[in-house]
């Protein structure tokens, strides 16, 4: 029980109480999807040698997709990875015109992770450390202290090693990122800290006008919804630059394109999936691993999901000689598969585990009663149409309450009053907002 640690005990329960995946400590509770792993380090070592990768990451509300693209970011954050994430909503989308595909660009900036700061918001500790290894360098090679270096009579010789990292940022927008780059480095060197607050603003994509940005940067364009893709190449390149092995970016929710009522805008929307899919595997971006999570019907359904788009249908169709024994971590897509029941055990076991831990108690749930609790929850009608992990999680920490606030209650009459109910059906869901393109 000492290999825990407070907080993140609190945070698993937390998170799982609540039907979320846990943003720290998920280590403890995983169970099972030793090939899933195999295939995310797999990709990870192909994205450090300069290829980019789409993965799509489907299954059933509740079947593990969340928990993945969590684990991959530890996994990643753990291999000197920058991660963005962000869960596609009615408001952030990957295409639009009215500034909500803008919105899921400043989503995944403001989420920037890395191992030493893995909460997000990393962006202005990322930029600094390049500074300060740029002075470093540069202090070493002309005998120079770097304190010296870091006065404003210096910012001519450090801005010329700036430039050189600069450089390489070559894709559309290149110039005015590099620009911006240096104007923060102005204000770091200076203690100008509107300058650096309004360099980051930029990076973010919260300028609304040009002329803004050119009165206050002195840049000609800003980040906007059809040039935010390009933004992530650059920064990209510039995380390679700075000696990370790559970026990550996980996309959750991407149901949310699948419940656009209007289809041109959907369209539009998986346009821009096959576009940046072509670009990823077409070798015009590198050391990017982007990851979408998504339903079922997400995927799919020919009349709104993925499969509607031919192009994107003929990419991402399965492996026909797939089965649930025999699978192709290779393809694009990777369905995720239920935990088996033994699996589910050793997860219930280690939830227990986390949670005897955090309330430093003994809860009296033993293995017994935990193979009881399974075998009351699928027995249940219903349950092998809609119970997920999710919905087991929940009900196993709802009864260990109970259980801990009433010891002398018995564990049966908990357990007789298991109930399962239907998932949340995709169609519910489906909004009713008019668009105009």
């Amino acid at each position: 029980m000492a290999k825990y640690k407070l907080k993140e005990s609190t945070a698993i329960l937390n998170s799982l109480s609540a039907g979320v995946v846990p943003n720290v400590g998920i280590q403890y509770i995983l169970v099972g999807r030793e090939k899933e792993i195999d295939a995310i380090l797999k990709c990870l070592s192909d994205v450090h040698q300069g290829n980019s990768i789409v993965k799509f990451w489907i299954g059933d509300y509740g079947s593990g997709k969340s928990f993945m693209l969590n684990l991959l970011k530890t996994l990643a954050l753990k291999d000197k990875y920058v991660v963005a994430s962000c869960d596609l909503t009615p408001e952030r989308r990957l295409y639009s015109n009215d500034g909500r595909a803008l919105s899921t660009y400043s989503k995944l900036i403001d989420s920037l992770s890395i191992q030493t700061k893995p909460e997000g918001n990393s962006l202005p500790v990322i930029i600094e450390k390049w500074i300060e290894s740029i002075i470093l360098k540069l202090a070493e090679e002309k005998d120079i202290s770097p304190n010296e270096l870091r006065k404003t009579d210096n910012i001519s010789i450090v801005q010329t090693g700036l430039i050189k990292t600069l450089n390489e940022i070559t894709d559309v927008g290149g110039f005015d990122f590099g620009l911006v780059l240096s104007k923060y480095f102005e204000g770091y060197i200076s203690g100008d800290e509107f300058l650096m607050k309004s360099a980051l603003r930029w990076l973010r994509g919260e300028f609304t006008t040009k002329t803004e940005a050119r009165t206050t940067l002195g840049v000609r364009e800003i980040i906007n919804d059809s040039n935010y893709y390009d933004m992530l190449k650059n920064f990209g390149k510039f995380f390679k630059a700075l000696g990370y092995k790559g970026f990550v970016i996980n996309i959750d929710e991407a149901v949310n394109l699948y419940k656009i009522t209007n289809s041109l805008m959907r369209e539009k929307n998986y346009e821009k999936i096959l576009s940046i899919y072509n670009d990823c595997y077409q070798n015009k971006s590198n050391n990017l691993f982007l990851n979408i999570a998504g339903t079922n019907e997400f995927l799919l359904s020919e009349f709104r999901g993925l499969f509607s788009y031919p192009a994107l249908k003929s990419r991402l169709e399965l492996n026909k000689y797939e089965t649930n024994e025999i699978r192709d971590f290779s393809q694009p897509v990777i369905k995720m598969l239920p935990l088996n029941h033994t699996e589910l055990f050793v997860l219930l076991k280690n939830i227990k585990s986390v949670y005897d831990f955090n309330y430093t108690m003994n809860s009296k749930i033993s293995d017994n009663d935990i193979k009881c609790f399974m075998e009351e929850i699928f027995n249940k009608p219903g349950a092998g149409e809609f119970l997920t992990p999710r919905e087991v999680i929940k009900e196993f920490i709802d009864i260990l309450n109970i259980l801990k606030q009433n010891p002398s209650l018995e564990k049966k009459v908990i357990f007789d009053k298991i109930e399962v109910k239907s998932n949340n059906n995709t169609e519910d869901f489906i909004s009713n907002d008019i668009e105009i393109l």
